[in-house]
């Protein structure tokens, strides 16, 4: 018995060694195993294969483990809407913002913009900025509003509004520019460059294009053996480069909001959600907040902090992007504070219509998909429907409809929404150029592994 104890566990510490072994061949560069050449050896050509796979992930990003949820309405749509069936879906992993994008964030944004295009280009900073406006209501005194708050420091960490989904996306990509041109300086590939102007500056595209070259530090080593200099610029396949920043499909904001991943045992979801919390109310149940507020929300008509001395949420208008209690992957303010844009066009129909693995509506052959093409149309004349535009006559634009090809989905309530808004499956609409005082966003990145 003893013997064979001990021969079990040679073998298990064997087959452990086996797989290290292997383990580490894998995932080290050595030699090709179609061609037999060596990698990263000048005397073999000098194909260069990095050592690791991970992916280092972006500033302000958490990261979400994918799976399958079912996506779509978790209590009575009151409105009788209709448009978010449940359905069962899987949304692969990725990366999100902890927190919605603040004034100071999107500050860094609008200060870059003067300094590399306000000289020569000043509507390119215009073009970007939000509009303060928004904030202004014709039957209400709001004017400090308009003019503090983004800009004053008391406000630097509440959440942008006023910032159109056009002008989100545009944030995201030079967020993305940045930070890989400081993955570079990291990797001392580039040196930084204060000089930067609007005919020579760093972008992602233009690097990897050769278009920009910067200030150039020692460069990447280069292995080529005809290449004389011994440098090269960093490529896509070495790893250092991050994939883009960009706004999360509905699908993506919606399970990242639930975080179902705190209701998970095994393969079981033990509740489901109404809200980003276990609860079925809206007040922390733990015993040392309790009657506390988990969002900052409009409580009823006229409420929407409290009463002086005993206030609920405590936010007449938007909280601080850290506040209140993060959900289950640790996503600040998934409901309530600011509802959010996501990358979504907007199609009543879309929950028909959805892929069930990563649903999303936004290419250009899917926006009209089932819902707005021509077999959907319901005035369509079928003998005569080369001489009419039947995606117009389904959603008309002002006449017939508010919903457009440029109307896009935004998700969470806010400080001015009552509480059936504060349901991560509750969706809205706005059209792509517009702004509103209670409308911000947060960016996500796909993860590749």
């Amino acid at each position: 018995m003893h013997r064979k104890l001990r021969f079990s566990a040679i073998l298990a510490i064997f087959c452990c060694g086996i797989l290290l072994i292997s383990c580490g061949n894998k995932n080290k560069a050595g030699k090709s195993s179609t061609t037999g050449w060596n990698y990263n050896d000048p005397n073999y050509g000098g194909f260069y294969v990095t050592n690791t796979t991970d992916q280092k992930p972006g500033p302000g990003l958490v990261a979400i483990e994918g799976g399958t949820f079912t996506m779509g309405s978790t209590q009575e749509n009151v409105y009788y809407e209709w448009d978010n069936t449940p359905r069962q879906v899987t949304v692969s992993s990725f990366y999100m913002d902890q927190t919605e994008v603040s004034n100071l964030d999107y500050l860094e944004y609008i200060y870059w913009l003067n300094r590399i295009y306000g000289k020569d280009y000043p509507e390119m900073v215009t073009k970007a900025l939000p509009d303060t406006l928004v904030w202004r209501n014709s039957m209400s005194y709001n004017e400090p509003m308009v003019e503090i708050y983004f800009r004053h420091p008391a406000y630097r960490d509440y959440p942008v509004v006023g910032v159109s989904w056009l002008q989100a996306n545009d944030y995201a990509l030079w967020r993305s520019d940045r930070v890989n041109e400081m993955n570079l300086i990291e990797a001392g590939v580039l040196s930084f460059d204060p000089d930067q102007n609007k005919d020579n500056h760093f972008t992602t595209e233009a690097y990897l294009s050769g278009e920009y070259t910067g200030v150039i530090n020692k460069g990447y080593q280069d292995l080529n053996p005809n290449n004389a200099s011994g440098q090269r610029s960093v490529k896509m396949e070495d790893g250092i480069l991050l994939p883009k920043y960009r706004l999360p499909t509905e699908a993506e904001w919606e399970y990242a909001a639930l975080g179902l991943i705190g209701n998970t045992t095994g393969e079981s979801v033990k509740d489901r959600k109404i809200y980003p919390w276990n609860s079925d109310g809206l007040r922390s149940q733990d015993k040392n907040y309790t009657g506390s507020f988990m969002a900052n929300f409009k409580r009823g008509n006229g409420d929407y902090m409290g009463v002086a001395g005993s206030l609920n949420d405590g936010a007449a208008f938007p909280a601080p992007v850290i506040s209140y209690w993060p959900n289950d992957f640790g996503l600040y303010n998934m409901a309530g504070n600011v509802a959010e844009w996501v990358l979504d066009v907007y199609r009543p129909l879309s929950f028909e219509d959805f892929s069930d693995q990563n649903p999303f509506r936004g290419t250009s052959e899917g926006i009209n998909y089932k819902d707005g093409d021509y077999m959907s149309t319901i005035q369509n004349d079928w003998n005569n429907k080369e001489d009419q535009d039947y995606t117009k006559q389904m959603y008309d634009y002002g006449k017939t409809t508010l919903i457009s090809d440029h109307s896009r989905v935004y998700k969470g309530g806010s400080w001015a929404d009552g509480p059936y808004y504060l349901s991560p499956s509750v969706r809205r609409f706005m059209e792509e150029n517009q702004g509103s005082a209670t409308v911000g966003f947060r960016c996500a990145m796909n993860m590749i592994k």
